[in-house]
């Protein structure tokens, strides 16, 4: 229970300062076909100014000693510790059941070579998904592979599902995109295994967290502020290459890989301990690259519900709480998307995670702010984090969808541990 509320104390603020990012170069193993090995350069550099919302440049979210959300949808929750509390010790408090079978997990089928035609998206648990885009570039978002998301190995939250794979399963990853710094999004074990086994793997986060890498002996990691954006070059390094070419064939040799990457808003907050809340700025992310763009709402809520009695309908049209405006200025400004990677779960009670969680009916409504043409959820499945059953995020999700007159299933759909989808 401490680690619970541990993980929602009270926000508190620190100012932080924009280091703009330099470029870089380094190596990554690429597997071209079973005839050709190529190692690519990877650079990161500032991207051309793309138009955004007219208030971004006012930076409302920056405060004295940290960051903020500046919206009218923000209330944070964290003076209900007390409500949550009497919830657990009166009985009120819903404690969801995890024994099996809960959400299948299989093991994941990863691309033997960077060569796709289709933009393919594995779930791998919570909030991480490996995204393999056509013309080769592979991303990793909020990975987290330990058996608890918590400071502590042996207290905090415990998977009720296993992880579909280990990092050292995972073939090839150019770049790690990271939400915000809470433990079911951001693990210590799991980085320092990828940039192990993945030396050369860069890892984007939102502003202030670069120095936790560096302390933690990253040293590729370029932090970004809202609608800040870079480019991703890779490139055949031809000193380092090695094919196999008997026929000459100068259409073997690999291509450029390119990509664009933005930093977007969400509403959410920060924390790694009960002294920095809000010190790191949270994000949402896209990626375009090879012709598809990939929404990654992190972790965020929607709007701020009151405390209801039991069994209201918060979506009813008598409720007309304020919305986060952030989506849609995403959809406006850097939509539409092919691919969103949409939170479902850990919503419940409503009055305190409404501001930070979006339950599946917020889910779509980001799904539709944001443009997304197809999308998946994410966000459940893995840890009990509040009181929602363990399957109710998927079957709230079909309400939500229907609610809106949109087709149940193959539009916004969830998917099983491990499985991968393409579009």
């Amino acid at each position: 229970m401490q680690a619970f509320l541990r993980r929602w104390s009270h926000i508190r603020s620190h100012n932080t300062s924009f280091s703009f990012s330099r470029s870089f170069a380094a190596t990554n193993l690429r597997m071209a076909s079973s005839t050709a090995t190529a190692l690519y350069a990877l650079t990161v550099s500032a991207s051309p100014s793309s138009q955004g919302p007219e208030d971004a440049s006012k930076k409302a979210h920056h405060c004295k000693n940290g960051f903020d959300n500046p919206w009218d949808s923000w209330n944070a929750p964290f003076n209900k510790h007390g409500q949550v509390l009497w919830r657990f010790v009166s009985g009120k408090a819903n404690r969801p059941d995890t024994t099996p079978p809960t959400v299948p997990v299989q093991k994941p089928d990863f691309l033997p070579s960077r060569e796709t035609s289709t933009l393919r998206a594995t779930w791998l648990g919570h909030a991480c998904y490996y995204v393999e885009f056509p013309g080769g570039l592979r991303v990793l978002f909020d990975p987290v592979f330990e058996d608890r998301c918590s400071p502590l190995s042996w207290i905090g939250p415990k998977r009720y599902t296993e992880p579909p794979c280990e990092i050292k399963d995972i073939p090839t990853i150019d770049a790690v995109v990271i939400s915000h710094n809470h433990y079911d999004h951001l693990s210590l074990p799991t980085v320092k295994d990828i940039h192990k086994r993945h030396p050369n793997c860069h890892f984007f986060v939102p502003l202030g967290n670069k120095t936790w890498f560096i302390n933690s002996g990253i040293l590729n990691v370029t932090e970004l502020d809202w609608w800040d954006e870079r480019d991703i070059l890779l490139s055949p390094s031809q000193s380092a290459s090695r094919v196999e070419d008997t026929a000459g064939d100068a259409s073997s040799k690999p291509a450029d890989i390119k990509a664009r990457i933005g930093c977007l808003p969400c509403q959410h907050f920060s924390a790694r301990t009960p002294f920095d809340r809000c010190k790191t700025l949270w994000a949402s992310w896209y990626v375009e690259s090879g012709g598809r763009k990939v929404y990654f709402a992190g972790d965020t809520g929607y709007r701020t519900v009151p405390e209801l009695p039991d069994g209201v309908d918060d979506h009813a049209p008598e409720y007309n709480f304020p919305s986060c405006p952030a989506f849609k200025q995403v959809g406006e400004f850097r939509g539409p998307f092919d691919l969103g990677l949409i939170p479902i779960g850990a919503y419940d009670p409503r009055f305190f995670m409404s501001a930070i969680h979006s339950d599946p009916h917020d889910a779509v409504e980001i799904f539709q702010d944001t443009k997304c043409k197809k999308a998946l959820g994410m966000h459940w499945g893995t840890w009990v984090l509040t009181e929602e059953d363990v399957l109710e995020p998927p079957k709230k999700l079909k309400e939500a969808l229907k609610k809106h007159e949109i087709p149940e299933t193959g539009v916004f759909d969830v998917c099983d541990i491990g499985e991968s989808r393409e579009y």
